[in-house]
């Protein structure tokens, strides 16, 4: 997570224009067609001119494609605002219902995602962080400035053994990131081990006396983050012969094995991307890439979370389809080193980043969530899983009360927001295998910049069931959809819609299910696919049995 102070981000330097790739791993004829990504003010496509127009896409079942790694729909919760406190973190004394200290309507809400990996704690607090103020009896730990988010005094209370509680019991994935900023090597080592072996020795032995007999399961740790900026304003190189270092004091004990991540770019920094993996690729096990989108590509003025037209739907929009063009080069220079994709490209920051809420405090990053939000997660998610061959995990920032949040809260009450619900829709896709989606459709333009009308994304159960999400990105216009299957013969069509009558619908604690998924009528199926006709600003979920 970075600190929005002086922070010299991509988006400073000025947009750089989508442009098509086109894969031949996909064996797709056409690049229009294999994306459906169109490069700003391009007249490649057609443009909508009427309320409802066309669009062809293909399903390829016969043609399928890597895993979708579940990790894909993985989560962020950073000790940043109300995301832990509050958030997540009430104490057991606490009039709201809680497991442990952790509130149990949270819990609750986020089960039923089928969360598969949490990150933990940071972003930029991970490189202030040191583990050792956050364990034993709570009334005697330590407190601590968060100096990155606020300045607010913390307690403690919540640190090792609660969040690997969370974890336990919501059947996540711990994904732990390591202060190499602020920290040493042996305090990272003691760490690992603290949390997993099972020896007889005095950092296993210090978590017995702590409560844990047993040693937790901890697959993926982060070594350092964002060292390029709040981690320690590293050069590739120097960073590169760091994580080295601390790498090798990442230990797998007891059988537990630690997939190992290192600080990777920020944004179209290409060149660290080079530098870490000549010098340090052989090392890591997966290499991860921060980028937000912005309505306005500036840092200083953002935009705002509610309160836009149209002119800032589309601009967000086309800024969100970037992670497209940023995948695909990391990519590349990753394949030139690790062309067997050994290394994993983990996006482990993404999502929208506003102006803060009017009256909040400015250092807790607390921003509403529109139909907007929507939108940009389901465009992403079908990024992640067009590259589904090389992006192993995505966390989205953040899971509660911060930025992109899946859940709001206000004391005792909580919502579910409109990117909860994606989340919730598509999660059918976690584990799945992907299949090739190709997409023909009239483009969405507006102020002389395009981006396609209608995105699509495919995936394939072990039961042969098929997920196909949709996308209508136009604020205005239906798109009537004629899909052609191949290699598929369902019998069965249903699914679900997501939209609203405005662009900035949003959930409020007055209004909780304002914006929430209802059944989609209308999908029919033929001898060779199936048609259905996509409201304006929409996401849709089909399942096809």
């Amino acid at each position: 997570m970075r600190s929005a102070k002086g922070h010299n981000g991509p988006c400073r330097r000025g947009e750089i224009r989508m442009r098509l790739i086109a894969r031949s791993r996909l064996g797709l004829r056409a690049v229009a067609l294999t994306t459906g990504l169109a490069i700003s003010g391009t007249s490649a496509l057609p443009v909508f001119s009427q309320d409802v127009q066309s669009a062809a896409v293909v399903v390829r079942g016969d043609q399928p494609g890597a895993v979708i790694n579940r990790n894909i729909y993985g989560h962020f919760a950073e000790h940043l605002g109300r995301c832990i406190y509050e958030g997540i973190w009430v104490g057991e004394d606490s009039s709201i219902p809680n497991t442990r200290g952790i509130r149990n309507d949270v819990l609750a809400a986020l089960k039923e995602l089928n969360v598969p990996v949490l990150r933990w704690p940071g972003g930029c607090f991970a490189d202030e962080y040191h583990w050792k103020d956050g364990i034993g009896p709570r009334q005697k730990r330590p407190k601590i400035i968060n100096t990155h988010w606020g300045g607010v005094v913390e307690n403690n209370h919540f640190g090792t053994h609660e969040f690997l509680d969370l974890c336990e019991l919501l059947g996540a994935e711990p994904y732990i990131c390591g202060n190499v900023g602020s920290g040493s090597v042996q305090e990272m080592m003691e760490w690992v081990e603290y949390m997993t072996s099972d020896a007889d020795s005095p950092l296993a032995n210090l978590r017995r006396q702590n409560g844990r007999e047993k040693p937790w399961r901890v697959g993926f740790f982060g070594v350092g983050n964002e060292s390029w900026g709040c981690g320690g304003n590293m050069r590739p190189e120097y960073y590169a012969d760091q994580f080295r270092r601390y790498n090798t004091f990442v230990k797998n004990y007891s059988g537990n094995r630690v997939y190992r991540i290192a600080c990777g770019s920020n944004g179209d920094d290409l060149n660290w991307t080079e530098v870490l993996m000549r010098q340090a690729g052989r090392q890591m096990n997966g290499l991860s890439l921060h980028y937000y989108t912005l309505p306005t590509g500036q840092w200083n003025r953002k935009g705002s979370a509610t309160d836009f037209d149209e002119s800032q739907w589309h601009s967000t929009l086309r800024h969100t389809l970037r992670m497209d063009e940023l995948i695909t080069k990391h990519a590349e220079i990753m394949d030139r080193h690790d062309p067997r994709k050994r290394v994993g490209l983990v996006v482990d920051e993404w999502g929208t980043w506003y102006d803060v809420e009017p009256g909040t405090n400015p250092g807790f990053l607390y921003q509403q969530n529109t139909l907007r939000d929507a939108l940009v997660a389901a465009l992403n998610f079908h990024i992640f899983q067009r590259h589904a061959d090389r992006v192993v995990m995505a966390n989205i920032a953040q899971t509660i009360n911060v930025l992109q949040a899946m859940v709001l809260t206000d004391k005792e009450k909580m919502l579910r927001t409109p990117t909860y619900h994606v989340f919730e829709m598509f999660k059918m896709h976690q584990g799945a295998v992907s299949l090739p989606v190709e997409v023909q459709a009239p483009a969405y333009a507006l102020d002389g910049q395009q981006i396609p009308a209608v995105s699509a994304s495919a995936s394939r159960q072990a039961s042969g069931d098929v997920s196909l999400s949709l996308v209508n990105t136009h604020p205005q216009h239906a798109a009537r959809i004629a899909c052609k299957l191949t290699g598929l013969t369902p019998k069965s069509v249903s699914g679900r819609v997501l939209t609203a009558p405005e662009i900035n619908a949003h959930n409020t604690f007055a209004a909780p299910e304002s914006v929430q998924p209802r059944p989609f009528e209308g999908p029919r199926l033929s001898d060779d696919g199936l048609q259905a006709e996509l409201p304006p600003r929409s996401v849709v979920m089909l399942e096809l049995r």
